[in-house]
C-alpha cells in the first residue's frame, strides 16, 4: 500500500466512525473553499522590496551561500565555480527540469536521475523560495525527487529570481494556485541539515546535506 492509499484508508475510516460517507461531498468541499478563501492572515514581518536581497540575507544567515547571474545560460559556469572552490567533485545528479543546461560545456558530469548512495551532489530548482525566511520550498514529481536535495552530502539549488516570494503564507498561496493540492511531498529547506541532540553541539549533515548552495538566476 503506497502512501496516498494509506491516508485516503485513514481517512475513510474517521469518516466512517463520525457516520460520514467514505469520500467528500461536494458542499464539503465547496466549504472548505469559503473558509480558506475568509482566511485573514496573522500580523506578518515588514519585508524589503528586494526579495533577492532580504532572501540572500536570511540564506547566509543560515550559512547557505549564494551565488547570482543573469539568465539560465550562466548556471553551469557558476556551479562549476563553486565545486573548484569548496573542492568538490564535478560529478552527481540534477532534476529532468534542468538536464539540458549546458552542464558537460562547464565540466561538469550530471545524470539526470534520482540520487544512489555514492551520488555526493544533488542539483534541483524549486517551486519558489521565501524572502522572509531564506528558505526553499521543493515540490516532488516524478520529475523533481525529494531524493535529490535530501541524499547527496551537497546540495544546490537554481532559483529564479521572480520566483522569490516575501512569507510563507505566500508561498503556500501559491502553491494552492499553481499546483491545486500538494504534492506527495513539499520541503522546506533552511540551510544545511543539523542537529544539537549530542550534547548540544550543532552538528551539519545529520539528515541531509552538509552544505546548501543557491545560485539566484535574474532571467528564468
Amino acid at each position: 500500500m503506497n502512501t496516498d492509499t494509506a491516508r485516503a484508508a485513514i481517512l475513510a475510516q474517521i469518516r466512517a466512525r463520525q457516520g460520514r460517507p467514505a469520500a467528500l461531498h461536494a458542499m464539503e468541499v465547496q466549504d472548505v473553499e469559503v473558509d480558506i478563501g475568509r482566511h485573514v492572515r496573522g500580523p506578518q514581518p515588514s519585508i524589503s522590496a528586494d526579495r533577492v536581497a532580504a532572501f540572500t540575507t536570511q540564506a547566509l544567515a543560515l550559512q547557505t551561500s549564494v551565488a547570482r547571474v543573469a539568465a539560465m545560460a550562466d548556471v553551469p559556469a557558476a556551479v562549476a565555480g563553486y565545486l573548484h572552490e569548496q573542492g568538490l567533485g564535478l560529478e552527481g545528479v540534477v532534476w529532468d527540469t534542468l538536464a539540458d543546461l549546458p552542464w558537460q560545456q562547464a565540466g561538469l558530469a550530471l545524470d539526470a536521475r534520482p540520487p544512489r548512495d555514492a551520488d555526493q551532489l544533488g542539483i534541483t530548482g524549486c517551486f519558489c523560495a521565501v524572502a522572509e525566511t531564506g528558505s526553499l520550498v521543493l515540490a516532488s514529481s516524478l520529475t523533481t525527487p525529494a531524493s535529490t536535495h535530501l541524499l547527496p552530502e551537497t546540495h544546490i539549488a537554481i532559483v529564479p529570481a521572480s520566483r522569490i516570494v516575501a512569507t510563507l503564507e505566500d508561498a503556500y498561496a501559491l502553491l494552492r494556485t499553481e499546483l491545486g493540492e500538494l504534492p506527495r511531498a513539499l520541503s522546506t529547506v533552511s540551510g544545511p541539515s543539523r542537529t544539537g541532540d549530542i550534547e548540544q553541539t550543532i552538528v551539519l549533515g545529520a539528515h541531509g546535506p552538509y552544505r546548501v548552495h543557491v545560485v539566484i538566476v535574474d532571467a528564468a
